[in-house]
């Protein structure tokens, strides 16, 4: 095992490793670190030393990014919750190359006499990217395992042995052509629909069995579904003839949300990959219309396809926070957000989603869809929310010399936080040219819930609140049932939570009096930003799927950036989350009301990626950062 790789495995555990001074430095959990563990990087201290100097005393070669202070590792422990606990904790990952090369992927064998050329070419090229931006491509026999598994038939109770092929869990992505259906396959389908009903009702009593098992079952009559050991982990792929519409800037984004939901469940993958002669255009649940010209697969494969492979798009649990209760109407935040949502109607920016029983016909797949959204019955498109003003205990800042004398903390950096005698935590953080020690403040939330109508919000059911502490926290509606299906929190937690701390940190007066937070699949042109400190981030960020921490680093980063070029005197700021949407947030709830009604009035604001290139060329070539406040 080589340095860097010896240095990722303790990063990934929660093992910090930092050169000071020409010394080896070393943080980590209490009980983590083993007599083997110590011994190993006894032996090769010297190896480890002069790695993390020439990376500048980065845990790895992403950990600390040169446009912030704090390390990567820090930030995705502050935002995700996982300060009080360190199993399950991974320290994410924002270079696209750093993502390649971790990932694992393989290329379903062709069907026989498969015959489109332009969807071949394309698949010799993507195999051949995918190579050289180091991805690690599996032979179909090396990804795969033989399965074996036995059902029931219900009424003659015969026992039936099944033989398959599973793609192995530890694969991120298969890769196959999309293929129609013929008579004999529909019949196939058809038949097999029948039995998993009658299954699901005789034999299971329908009960709730994973998605693994319920594709083991039916994958033997379509072509499109490959069974796969784990499909929270493997993403199934399908490359396809390009959607003519679909692509098409001039149609209203609305009118593509059907056809791309379609399109999703038609070939029941997660993200499809359409291809014509000069485009190329890539869809996941997102639903964006990102496309990409055939020249342009270089940034196509590292820019958009490696960042989605690598962050699947998955909901958090409830089990990831601690639940609790509050009372909305007591709240004269989730009194905003209410009226937020309404005010919005107009704009058309926030449509509603689908439900999987209207848009899934088949009881195998929305079975299948319902497991991997965690009990969601449906998915909706945007999100509004409230940030409350941060809550501190004590002194908001203090010295350098009050900062020495505060305690260490298990699991952090030393040097990046620290805890004084009641617990309240303290970064240490730059600010301009100068480092500040500013507290981290209790920052609280108030969310639409996932699959809400946006526009007309029912405060006593849709509105959640969430906090971030040294956990998550998740307070529902007084006399909700945390097991309701339809009382789930956002897929964008992370993002909401990781606004929240930046504008606290970096952009106080953002968020001191609360601050309005809109999220919408769509973009606003360069031209509809104003003079009066309204700016832009995130244009040139790889495009991570909503769901995942990494894109709460990117907020973070975001507002870090936006501060530090511009000063904390910001109005307004677009987040910009490409073939995802824009985050706009504000200081003042009617100016952010005010300024996204005249731009969906004017055309300067829509869903879709109609503004996306407007913007790519009002930043410039800057990866995270703002833009021209005009």
């Amino acid at each position: 095992m080589n340095v860097s790789e010896i240095v990722e495995n303790l990063t990934q555990q929660g093992v910090q490793l930092w050169a000071d001074d020409g010394k080896l430095k070393i943080n980590s959990p209490k009980g983590l670190l083993t007599p083997e563990l110590r011994t190993e990087i006894a032996e090769r201290k010297t190896e480890i030393l002069s790695f993390l100097q020439k990376s500048n005393g980065t845990t790895c070669e992403n950990s600390t990014s040169k446009t912030q202070d704090l390390s990567l590792q820090t930030i995705g422990r502050l935002i995700s919750g996982y300060c009080r606990q360190f199993t399950g904790f991974i320290p994410p990952v924002i270079e696209p190359k750093v993502m390649a090369q971790k990932l694992k992927v393989t290329f379903k064998p062709l069907p026989n006499g498969y015959k489109e050329e332009t969807i071949l070419q394309f698949r010799e090229k993507l195999e051949a990217k995918l190579r050289d931006n180091e991805v690690q491509i599996l032979p179909w026999e090396e990804a795969t395992k033989e399965f074996h598994y036995e059902i029931t038939i219900p009424f003659v109770n015969w026992r039936k042995n099944i033989t398959t092929r599973v793609v192995k869990s530890s694969v991120n992505a298969l890769f196959y052509v999309e293929q129609s259906p013929s008579l004999l396959d529909k019949l196939k389908i058809l038949v097999v629909e029948i039995f998993y009903r009658i299954y699901s009702l005789m034999i299971l009593k329908n009960r709730q069995i994973s998605a693994s098992k319920i594709m083991q079952l039916i994958s033997w009559s379509e072509e499109n579904i490959q069974p796969l050991e784990d499909p929270t982990n493997t993403q199934a792929i399908a490359l396809t003839q390009l959607n003519q519409t679909l692509t098409d800037p001039n149609i209203p984004y609305q009118d593509k949300i059907p056809i791309g939901i379609s399109t999703l469940i038609k070939t029941f993958s997660e993200i499809v990959i359409g291809i014509s002669q000069t485009k190329i255009s890539i869809l996941n649940m997102n639903l964006s219309d990102s496309v990409f010209p055939v020249e342009s697969i270089d940034e196509f494969v590292r820019k958009s396809l490696i960042p989605k492979i690598y962050v699947p798009i998955q909901p958090l649990p409830l089990s990831r926070f601690e639940v609790g209760e509050y009372e909305p109407k007591a709240s004269m935040y989730a009194k905003q957000l209410v009226r937020l949502g309404k005010e919005l109607t107009s704009t058309n920016l926030l449509p509603s989603g689908f439900k999987f029983n209207d848009a899934i016909k088949r009881k195998s797949h929305r079975d299948i869809v319902g497991w991997m959204a965690n009990g969601r019955t449906g998915v909706s498109y945007g999100f509004v929310a409230y940030a409350e003003p941060p809550q501190y205990i004590g002194a908001v800042e203090i010295s350098e010399s009050e900062w020495q004398n505060l305690s260490s903390i298990e699991g952090f950096n030393p040097d990046e936080l620290r805890q004084n005698e009641i617990g309240r935590r303290y970064i240490k953080t730059r600010i301009g040219e100068k480092h500040v020690f500013k507290q981290l403040p209790d920052v609280w939330v108030i969310s639409s819930r996932s699959g809400s109508n946006k526009t007309n919000l029912n405060l006593e059911t849709d509105v959640l609140r969430i906090g971030l502490q040294d956990r998550l926290l998740l307070q529902l509606p007084q006399g909700i049932d945390p097991a309701a299906g339809d009382i789930k929190p956002s897929y964008d937690i992370y993002v909401m939570v990781a606004i929240a701390l930046g504008a606290a940190l970096y952009a106080p007066e953002l968020i001191k009096n609360g601050m309005p937070m809109v999220h919408f699949h769509g973009y606003p042109s360069i031209e509809w930003f104003a003079t009066n400190n309204e700016y832009c981030a995130g244009v040139h960020n790889p495009s991570v799927p909503c769901g995942t921490y990494e894109s709460g680093v990117f907020n973070f980063l975001g507002i870090y950036n936006l501060a530090n070029k511009y000063g904390s005197n910001i109005s307004l700021a677009s987040l910009v989350e490409p073939d995802h949407g824009t985050n706009i947030i504000a200081s003042d709830l009617e100016h952010l009301i005010s300024r996204i009604k005249t731009g969906a009035e004017q055309g300067q604001i829509e869903l879709g990626g109609k503004h996306f290139p407007s913007l790519k060329v009002g930043t410039g070539d800057e990866r995270i950062g703002g833009s021209r406040g005009r």
